[in-house]
């Protein structure tokens, strides 16, 4: 696949990116950080407010890579969000 916005390289930088985040402190429990919060009933708020932050602040603190960090970091938030969306249970807004 050819990309015309250099998706393939950014795809892999972000899988490198969520891969480290595994070995980082928070990760080094039984289960993470995201898993206690998800737990506590508290995930989509702190994603969507995590999302919120890192785009709010890109720009606006530190350099150029910074920046550029902040908007990885919201994609990062943006998956974990796709999987509580995609684990979360819609029937109750059918009855």
């Amino acid at each position: 696949m050819e990309y015309k916005f250099n998706e393939g390289a950014i795809l892999q930088e972000l899988k490198q990116y969520i891969d480290a985040t595994y070995e980082q402190h928070y990760a080094q429990e039984k289960i993470q950080a995201m898993e206690f919060i998800d737990d506590s009933g508290f995930s989509e708020g702190f994603c969507l407010g995590s999302k919120i932050k890192y785009i709010k602040r890109y720009g606006k603190k530190g350099t150029p890579e910074d920046w550029r960090k902040d908007l990885i970091k919201d994609l990062h938030y943006g998956i974990i969000m796709l999987s509580i969306h995609d684990n979360k249970s819609w029937t109750y807004l059918f009855y």
